[in-house]
């Protein structure tokens, strides 16, 4: 006879000896979903079920995390330490539009004075800007700003919408500082003065600049923004430390090689809360001469120290320090006028598709006057360093680079030659003047890398070469053309 007084109790699951980390950092996980509990056999259907159940709640409770609230009421405005038109700011700034965070730009800041006082070094030690002023502290370093005001709220979507998402805006936002921003700065903080010029530098740090927008280059390709298909974090991140690099220094001549970057930071900087932010842009129309003025404050200093005892000599110093201020007319701006119109010979060559020889190349002569412009060979006087094909080829590109400051003036054609290294940089160089201009050659230190030969238009065989080098005619003097760069 079966018993009926007993009542079964059902028996707990024994608690598992090593409880999985997220037990213990996400206590409020519902009963339901213990990841303690034993799964089924594997390869049973009850088994991945489980899995994809319990993937699924881990990945919802990272997004919640990604996205929480902080513990500062979400009225209270947080106020950013830092100059109107700082680069590194913006990123905060224009991330606040997107969530709708209210964040307050201190006034009247003045670099070197407001972040040499106590009360701000305390919120960073090394007196540098922005900074963050929270209610519950400061923080420093723009991307970390920026990442704190995106997590203010978490109903935007700055960070995407998977934990794939949140990892790729962090992978571009690393890319953006350690690929794009320190190149570019590498390239424009010499030439400002802020940093000393080193060419060798400036070299290195034109070629990973290109090597980093070719790679952007070819992700925006298929792609409007860099995650997802809409702005975030990353997309903020990225076009601010490219607009440094697009008002400052980087030009048409130089963006053109990468077309979807330039559609990209175009589409960026019009978006209307950047735009709020940041205001019109307008690209660089060349690059920043070579700052050789650092030396030049030495030297009144010493003539000060002697002026009491003739007052007359500092009288005469004013004006030799003024004098540079009169030189936006460049002196080759005062030649004669030429009949040869330099544009129009530029749009022939870049207008002209098919017969070029007939069409192009007997249109220069034409066009060419040779007392108002003069031509010249170049040629490179180390060409057995030129071991590695893409390090000669960026040798070319970084020379006309720094040759833009020459644009107005000048015309030219770069052939890398040799199907074997080393290879061989040889030029053609049309001038405005019967010399090389010598702005050009003091600020220009490839010039001296080359060697310099006025060409004799007297000459037939001299003349052939002229039209072999301006079609890219292959083979050139017997060999293979491996690349061939107009400056124009």
């Amino acid at each position: 006879m079966a018993r009926t007084d007993r009542i079964v109790q059902p028996r707990a699951p024994l608690p598992s000896p090593h409880p999985p980390p997220s037990a213990a950092i996400n206590p409020h996980l519902p009963p339901s979903v213990n990841p303690s509990l034993p799964l089924p056999p594997s390869g049973s259907w009850g088994f991945r079920r489980r899995f994809r159940h319990l993937v699924s709640i881990h990945e919802r409770y990272l997004r919640s995390w990604v996205g929480r609230k902080p513990a500062a009421p979400a009225d209270m405005a947080l106020v950013l330490h830092s100059g109107s038109g700082n680069k590194n700011a913006y990123k905060a700034l224009i991330a606040a539009e997107y969530c709708g965070v209210k964040v307050e730009l201190t006034k009247n800041f003045e670099m070197g004075v407001s972040n040499k006082t106590p009360e701000f070094i305390k919120m960073n030690p090394l007196g540098k800007v922005p900074v963050l002023e929270t209610p519950d502290g400061a923080v420093f370093e723009s991307n970390a700003i920026a990442r704190y005001v995106a997590r203010s709220k978490g109903d935007n979507l700055l960070y995407g919408s998977s934990l794939i998402d949140y990892a790729r805006v962090e992978q571009w936002m690393d890319f953006a500082a350690t690929e794009v921003d320190t190149n570019l700065a590498r390239w424009l903080y010499p030439r400002l003065g802020y940093w000393p010029y080193i060419p060798a530098s400036e070299e290195a740090g034109i070629a990973g600049l290109k090597r980093a927008l070719d790679a952007l280059n070819t992700h925006l390709a298929s792609n409007t923004f860099l995650v997802g298909h809409s702005v975030t974090l990353a997309d903020i991140v990225m076009t601010c430390n490219l607009y440094h690099g697009f008002a400052r220094i980087l030009t048409k001549a130089f963006t053109s090689e990468f077309p979807h970057v330039e559609r990209y930071f175009w589409t960026m900087v019009n978006q209307p809360n950047v735009k709020k932010v940041i205001g019109e842009v307008k690209q660089a129309e060349a690059v920043p001469a070579v700052q050789k003025k650092a030396a030049a404050p030495a030297k009144p200093k010493e003539v000060k120290k002697e002026a009491p005892k003739e007052a007359p000599k500092a009288v005469v110093e004013t004006p030799e320090e003024e004098a540079p201020k009169p030189k936006p007319k460049n002196p080759l701006d005062l030649l004669p006028p030429s009949k040869m119109v330099l544009d129009d010979w530029k749009r022939l060559y870049s207008n002209t598709k098919s017969n070029f020889h007939e069409v192009a190349v007997k249109g220069f002569w034409n066009m060419y006057d040779p007392e108002g412009y003069s031509l010249w060979f170049c040629e490179y006087k180390y060409q057995e360093e030129n071991t590695v094909s893409y390090v000669t080829m960026n040798k070319v590109g970084g020379f006309l680079q720094r040759m833009d400051l020459c644009r107005k003036y000048a015309f030219g054609k770069m052939l890398v030659i040799g199907s074997e290294p080393p290879f061989k940089l040889k030029g053609l160089w049309l001038f405005r003047g019967q010399e090389i201009p010598k702005f050009v050659m003091e600020e220009v230190y490839d010039m001296e890398l080359y060697e310099w030969t006025k060409v004799d238009i007297s000459d037939e065989a001299q003349k052939e070469r002229v039209n072999a080098m301006i079609e890219d005619l292959e083979p050139f003097e017997g060999e293979a053309l491996l690349d061939a760069k107009c400056f124009k």
